[in-house]
C-alpha cells in the first residue's frame, strides 16, 4: 500500500502562491493516478484536479477559474499543487488521494475510486 502525506500549507495572504506537495512511501507513486481535493468548514469535499499516473495527462473541476496545476515528479514520488492569486475562499483543507486504474494515461475524477488518502493539509488564506 502507499501512504501519502501533503505539505505546504500554511498562512497565506490573498493574492500569493502557494505549491503544496504530495509526498507518497510504501509505493512507488508512479504506479497509481493521483488527485487533490479540499474541504472548507462545513462544506463537502471538492474536487481540484487529478493527474494521470504518466503525469502528461491533468483534469481540473469545471467550476475552478483556471488558478490550480497539477504536476508530478516521480522519481520524487511527489506530486504537485500549484494555487495561483489565493483567495479567502481557497480557506480549507486540501488532500492528495491516489487510486489506480487500468489506463495509465486516465485521470481520476470520481471520488470513491480513489483509495488511499493523505491526512490533509490546512491551507488559511487571509484577506
Amino acid at each position: 500500500q502507499v501512504q501519502l502525506r501533503e505539505f505546504g500549507g500554511g498562512l497565506a495572504q490573498a493574492g500569493d502562491s502557494l505549491r503544496l506537495s504530495c509526498l507518497a512511501s510504501g509505493r512507488s507513486l508512479n504506479s497509481y493516478n493521483v488527485g487533490w481535493f479540499r474541504q472548507a468548514p462545513g462544506k463537502e469535499r471538492e474536487f481540484i484536479g487529478g493527474i494521470s499516473r504518466t503525469g502528461t495527462i491533468t483534469r481540473y473541476s469545471d467550476s475552478l477559474e483556471g488558478r490550480f496545476t497539477l504536476s508530478r515528479d516521480n522519481a520524487r514520488s511527489t506530486v504537485y499543487l500549484q494555487i495561483n492569486t489565493l483567495t479567502f475562499e481557497d480557506t480549507a483543507v486540501y488532500y492528495c488521494a491516489a487510486g489506480r486504474v487500468p489506463d495509465p494515461s486516465a485521470v481520476i475524477t470520481t471520488v470513491s475510486d480513489y483509495n488511499f488518502w493523505g491526512q490533509g493539509t490546512q491551507v488559511t488564506v487571509s484577506s
